[in-house]
């Protein structure tokens, strides 16, 4: 038997911070790489004339976004006890995709 469920000492999960603050930052990643990279000349050229575009495919953009999402879920909602290893690597995979997502963004610049 836990002797946290015991005595009703709530334990800090490290991994469930670091997802939570991860799907927190989502939102506001996207928001300021996306107004930093309509600051740039060549975004607003991109977007005035069609010229100097960058040729990244939307699939990879969403892709990046929806795996963010889904992987920081699934460390949150995943049991402490079971497959660390597996949250781990969720968790990995959730990062990884944001940073993924932000430089994605930022190459329109």
């Amino acid at each position: 038997m836990n002797t946290a469920q015991m005595t009703g000492v709530r334990v800090r999960d490290g991994f469930r911070v670091a997802a939570g603050w991860g799907l927190g930052l989502l939102l506001p990643t996207v928001l300021f790489s996306t107004l930093l990279t309509f600051t740039s000349e060549r975004a607003s050229r991109c977007l005035t004339y069609g010229e100097e575009c960058a040729a990244v495919p939307g699939r990879l953009l969403y892709g990046s976004f929806w795996a963010s999402l889904v992987a920081g879920l699934a460390v949150l909602v995943w049991p402490r006890a079971r497959w660390t290893g597996a949250r781990a690597g969720a968790l990995l995979v959730q990062w990884g995709a944001q940073l993924l997502l932000a430089a994605l963004i930022l190459s329109y610049a």
